[in-house]
């Protein structure tokens, strides 16, 4: 084959099957994380109301990313149980400081414990409704 032809062909060739082999195990995870950040920005909205703080939207936010950050931490365990089945007190810590970390980007440091607080709810909402469920 031309060299120019190797050079120019067979990185794209590679790039795709790369891609192709990628997309496929990637739905479950992805339909995991939507559950996630749904789940915890539904939390963080009622969790702000019952506190009487924030906007909805903000509260929203800032579940969502706790639900995230949730959701992250749940794939970086090494054996498949313990994928799907939470820690509660994990679950918790990485919420409040997920939401912590997007009300500080959102509106400064001005209730940066109410943060906590409704991502440690988002984290503890994601863990009682999810726990077990995950496809990982």
């Amino acid at each position: 084959m031309n060299p120019i032809l190797k050079r120019t062909i067979l990185p794209g060739l590679m790039a795709a099957s790369l891609a192709g082999g990628t997309l496929v195990p990637a739905q479950p995870a992805s339909a995991d994380i939507l559950k996630d950040i749904g789940i915890g920005a539904g939390a963080g909205v009622v969790s702000g109301a019952v506190r009487g703080r924030g906007s909805v939207v903000n509260n929203a936010v800032k579940g969502a990313a706790a639900g995230a950050a949730v959701n992250a931490v749940h794939g970086t365990r090494r054996r498949a149980r313990n994928r799907r089945v939470g820690n509660l007190g994990q679950d918790m810590a990485v919420g409040a400081a997920a939401s912590t970390v997007t009300g500080i980007i959102l509106h400064g440091t001005k209730d940066t414990l109410g943060d906590a607080v409704d991502g440690a709810a988002a984290g503890a909402a994601i863990n009682g409704i999810r726990n077990g469920q995950r496809n990982r």
